[in-house]
């Protein structure tokens, strides 16, 4: 016999689905947008920074989040949202004209005629993505491929940074959405933060006037159960001395901490659980990383980036890459490399993290990559998505 929870959850559910069917015959909200992040984690990324704009640009359109009982303590003050699965959050999904997401809302969602779909996506695709996983049998097994294609099937919309990720969209992703290379919404900040701006971000993190912080964010590996790091941030920070300071970020499919900080020196500082990532490379002098599509966004700001890949063979054989990250060739790769602890520190010694050969890396790389983005991405895509006029030009 199941547990009487069990039976409970299943009685909700569908409950909740007999609802949300009722709710597919109400009239579409022209008013009503539903955003989702990270398969919702809360609100971030790129739908944060359009559901900003779209307060202030089409201020008529109500836009609530949908978020999951576990991470509603991510949510600011103020902003609205609906746990999902409840009724609210099936009643908001069926009525809603505006739908925006990185990712995906909830299996059992059912695109109505007249709905609006926007695909945000969430990164520069390095890594193979969609239907380009199939060639790597160790993805291939867990991937639905035949849901990914019902899922691409729903967008109106797709959004793009860069000419590279347009391309293989295209391929990963077939449909018949409309392309939109605007830029990402989420980078606006890296043109339109000011010094004050990240003044104040250091100082909340606890970095000293003159010390030069270094965000370490790598990506997760479909390989490794849990995370594990590719270097030893305490050993970066005691080899470099009092002038650094390291910022260890986990992927956040590791949960809200890296399990580091608070170690002998004090210049490891755990910042997993910040809200925003973006507001960690504005506090950042360089970032040191490996596969992440924070690269593409980090290098908006022209700052030294630095790719610790101690596994890149590893990594390419079983996730497979669209460029070869670690070549050197201009446009493929953003600064300095390095495969050993040792090497890592002496890129930093020797002050080859921000030589003239890392920088000119660092303009092919941005020119390849952030061609769009410009601080007024949110403000095109909130236009063209909402409908919203460009004001006429002031005499």
């Amino acid at each position: 016999m199941a547990p009487r929870a069990s039976v409970k959850r299943y009685v909700r559910r569908q409950v909740m689905r007999a609802a949300y069917r009722t709710d597919l015959h109400r009239p579409l909200d022209p008013n009503l947008a539903v955003y989702g992040a990270y398969w919702n984690r809360g609100a971030a990324c790129n739908p944060a920074a359009i559901h900003a704009k779209a307060r202030e640009l089409a201020p008529h359109i109500k836009g609530v989040w949908a978020v999951s009982s576990r991470h509603r303590d991510r949510m600011p003050p103020g902003v609205p949202y609906v746990i999902e699965g409840s009724r609210p959050y099936w009643r908001a999904m069926a009525t809603a004209t505006y739908l925006v997401n990185n990712s995906s809302f909830p299996g059992g969602f059912t695109k109505r005629p007249g709905q609006r779909y926007l695909q945000t996506h969430h990164g520069t695709p390095l890594k193979t993505m969609g239907l380009d996983q199939r060639a790597y049998p160790a993805l291939a097994r867990k991937a639905d491929f035949a849901k990914i294609l019902a899922h691409v099937g729903q967008w109106d919309f797709s959004l793009s940074a860069n000419p590279h990720s347009t391309e293989v969209w295209d391929r990963v992703y077939p449909g018949s959405y409309q392309r939109l290379d605007l830029g990402y919404p989420r980078n606006d900040v890296y043109f339109t933060a000011t010094a004050e701006d990240m003044a104040k971000i250091r100082a909340e993190l606890g970095i000293h006037t003159g010390q030069t912080a270094l965000l370490y964010a790598p990506t997760h590996r479909d390989y490794r159960e849990g995370f594990v790091p590719d270097l030893d941030p305490e050993h970066l920070a005691r080899e470099l001395g009092p002038d650094y300071v390291v910022l260890v970020r986990a992927h956040y499919f590791y949960g809200r901490s890296a399990e580091v900080g608070g170690t002998s020196t004090g210049r490891v500082l755990d910042v997993t659980a910040h809200p925003r990532v973006e507001e960690l490379c504005l506090a950042a002098d360089a970032l040191i990383t490996d596969y992440s599509s924070l690269t593409f966004d980090y290098a908006c700001l022209d700052r030294p980036i630095v790719v610790h890949a101690p596994d890149w063979d590893t990594y390419r054989t079983t996730r497979g890459t669209y460029f070869d990250l670690l070549s050197g060739r201009p446009g493929d790769t953003p600064g300095a490399v390095t495969t050993t602890s040792d090497e890592l520190v002496e890129v930093f010694r020797t002050g080859e993290w921000r030589s003239p050969a890392s920088a000119a890396l660092r303009t092919a790389f941005r020119e390849r990559f952030c061609p769009y983005d410009d601080g007024r991405a949110a403000e095109r895509v909130v236009r063209r998505f909402f409908a919203v006029p460009f004001a006429p030009p002031s005499r």
